[in-house]
C-alpha cells in the first residue's frame, strides 16, 4: 500500500549543504545569511525591506506591537482561520474582532467586514487562505469609506489616518493579486516559513511593507529588530566587532529573531522556488481536471485577478456533513493517504468560546468547514502519487454516498 504523506519538506542535499555550511562557519545565530535572506525576501516582493523572524507569529504579534495597538483597541479579522491570526491581537491586550465568511467563501463577508468597524478599530488582518489572495480592492475600499471613524493614536498611526490593512499571508508567499506580487499589497504582510509551507526554513517567518509617506524604512526596521531582540540596541553581530561590546536595552522586547541556520535554508528554498510553484500549479491542474465532474467544490487557485501560490487544495463534498466528511478522511487513510481540514472556525474552539463567541453567529463559516477536506499538495508527490490520491479519493466518495 503506497503511503503518501500530507505535506513533508522537500529537501535536498543542497539545503543540507548550507546547513552544513553555517555550522562549520562558527555563525549559527542571527547574522550575516539572515540578512541576506531578507534582503532576497525584500528583492522578490518587491518591498524595500524585509524582515526575518522565527515565526509569522511573531511577524503579525510585532506589527502590531509597532503600531501601538493594545487595550482599548479593536482589529478585526477572519472567523475561518488558523488561531494565530487572532492569538496575536489578544497578545498585545487589543479585542479580536471575528468576521463570517461569505456565502459559499472561504474569505470573509466584505459587507460585515464593513459593519463591524468601529471608532476602535485600528487594524484589519485577512487572511490569504490557502495560498489564494483576498479581494484587497474591496478591503481598502471598506478601510477608506470608514476613514472618518479612524482614531490614530501615535505618529505611526497618524501617518496612514486610516484603518491598517495587515495579510496574514503565511500561505501566500509567491502568489499575485492583479499582477501585485504578496508582499508589496497589504500596508503589511506577513509570511510563514513553517516546515509545512511552500517554502521553509524548519520554523520562522518573513515581514514586508510597503513604502509609507512619512515614514522611514530604516527607522521601521530597526524597531522591528528591537523588538525581536529583547529590545538591544546591537544585535549579536554587531557585538563581535572588536571593542563593541557595549548596548543599551531600549525596552523590554521579545526575543523571536530568526537564526542563520534557518537563514542558510531559506536561501536554497528560494532558488528552488520557481520549481515547487510550477509543480504545485501542475498538481493543481490535475487535480481540478479529475475532480471536476464530481458532487465536489474546490477553491479556484488562479483566474484573471490573481495567482496563488498553490498551498493547500481545498475541497467540499457538497450536500454532506461533518461526519459523512471525516468517514470519507477514515477511508482515505486506510488507504494510507493523509489528508486535513482547513479550518476547524475559531468560534468552535474553547479558548474563543471563553472570548464570548458562538459558531451559531458564524454560519457560513462553519458551513464551509462541515464538508471541506484538504487533498495532500506538495513538491515530493509524484504524478502516480496524484493518480492515487484521485482514484482512492473516487473510491472514498462512492462508499460514503451509499
Amino acid at each position: 500500500m503506497k503511503i503518501i504523506k500530507f505535506s513533508p519538506p522537500d529537501i535536498t542535499e543542497a539545503e543540507i549543504k548550507a546547513v552544513e555550511d553555517s555550522l562549520r562557519s562558527g555563525w549559527i545565530t542571527t547574522g550575516p545569511k539572515t540578512k541576506l535572506f531578507e534582503s532576497k525576501i525584500a528583492e522578490y516582493c518587491y518591498t524595500k525591506k524585509a524582515v526575518c523572524l522565527n515565526s509569522a507569529t511573531a511577524c503579525m504579534e510585532l506589527i502590531l506591537r509597532v503600531l501601538g495597538i493594545g487595550p482599548g483597541d479593536e482589529v478585526i479579522t477572519s472567523a475561518y482561520t488558523y488561531t494565530a491570526s487572532a492569538s496575536v491581537i489578544c497578545h498585545v491586550g487589543a479585542t479580536p474582532i471575528l468576521v463570517d465568511t461569505a456565502k459559499d467563501s472561504f474569505e470573509m463577508d466584505y459587507d460585515l467586514l464593513s459593519r463591524a468597524i468601529t471608532p476602535k478599530t485600528k487594524a484589519i488582518i485577512p487572511v490569504d487562505l490557502a495560498g489564494k489572495m483576498c479581494d484587497y480592492d474591496k478591503i481598502f475600499a471598506v478601510v477608506e469609506n470608514k476613514k472618518k471613524l479612524f482614531r490614530a493614536k501615535n505618529e505611526i498611526q497618524k501617518a496612514f489616518n486610516r484603518i491598517l490593512v495587515i495579510a496574514d499571508a503565511a500561505h501566500a508567499f509567491g502568489a499575485r493579486y492583479k499582477n501585485q506580487v504578496c508582499g508589496a499589497v497589504a500596508d503589511f504582510t506577513s509570511f510563514s516559513f513553517h516546515a509545512v509551507k511552500n517554502l521553509t526554513t524548519a520554523e520562522g517567518g518573513a515581514l514586508t511593507w510597503k513604502a509609507i509617506k512619512g515614514l522611514n524604512d530604516e527607522d521601521l526596521y530597526k524597531q522591528f529588530m528591537l523588538w525581536s531582540l529583547h529590545g538591544q540596541s546591537k544585535d549579536a553581530l554587531a557585538k563581535t566587532q572588536l571593542g563593541a561590546w557595549e548596548y543599551d536595552i531600549i525596552y523590554p522586547g521579545y526575543k523571536c529573531n530568526m537564526t542563520d541556520i534557518m537563514a542558510a535554508i531559506g536561501l536554497v528554498q528560494l532558488k528552488r522556488y520557481p520549481n515547487f510553484l510550477k509543480r504545485r500549479k501542475d498538481i493543481i491542474y490535475k487535480y481540478n481536471k479529475a475532480l471536476q465532474c464530481l458532487p465536489v467544490e474546490f477553491l479556484n487557485h488562479f483566474d484573471k485577478n490573481f495567482i496563488s501560490s498553490g498551498h493547500l487544495y481545498l475541497v467540499r463534498l457538497v450536500g454532506q456533513n461533518e461526519k459523512i466528511r471525516n468517514k470519507l478522511i477514515e477511508l482515505m487513510a486506510e488507504k494510507g493517504i493523509a489528508t486535513n481540514v482547513h479550518y476547524k472556525p475559531l468560534p468552535m474552539f474553547n479558548a474563543y468560546k471563553n472570548l464570548g463567541f458562538n459558531i451559531k453567529d458564524f454560519n457560513n463559516a462553519y458551513k464551509m468547514y462541515e464538508n471541506e477536506i484538504t487533498l495532500p499538495l506538495h513538491t515530493l508527490l509524484k504524478d502516480e502519487d496524484v493518480d492515487y490520491i484521485i482514484d482512492v479519493f473516487k473510491d472514498s466518495l462512492i462508499k460514503i454516498s451509499k
